[in-house]
């Protein structure tokens, strides 16, 4: 199996195979920590050959500098079928997070595991908003 794509952004939809991603990024801004971020989506999309054909298990996780978990590990089962003629197949994984509490500004790590093998890994930075002089 191979990651195709991996991202943080907006919104992520998959309409019949056609993956949608609106507003890619890796940084969230605050006047203050600790903050929640509104709303984010995590889309991975993997292309899986004959051979991967089976139930598969994905993980994604948010990570602190020192190593923590921010929330804990979303775990998702990811079947894969395939038809008779296809050679490789993708999937999309899309996860939704309302409300990711980042405690500290600094830098954190999104991971993706499949079957325990990690397969990516993203940086979400949380930045402090500058403050205006006059």
């Amino acid at each position: 199996m191979k990651l195709e794509i991996f991202a943080i952004c907006d919104a992520a939809t998959d309409y019949h195979g056609k993956t949608c991603i609106l507003g890619t990024f890796d940084t969230v801004f605050a006047k203050q920590a600790p903050a929640a971020h509104r709303h984010l989506t995590i889309i991975a999309k993997l292309r899986f050959q004959a051979s991967d054909a089976a139930g598969h298990k994905a993980s994604i996780s948010f990570i602190d500098a020192d190593g923590k978990p921010v929330m804990p590990p979303v775990v998702q089962d990811f079947p894969v079928h395939f038809g008779e003629s296809q050679r490789s197949k993708v999937g999309n994984l899309i996860l939704s997070i309302n409300g990711l509490k980042l405690p500290r500004f600094g830098e954190y790590r999104v991971d993706l595991t499949v079957d325990g093998n990690p397969l990516g890994e993203l940086p979400l930075y949380f930045v402090q908003i500058p403050q205006r002089t006059k």
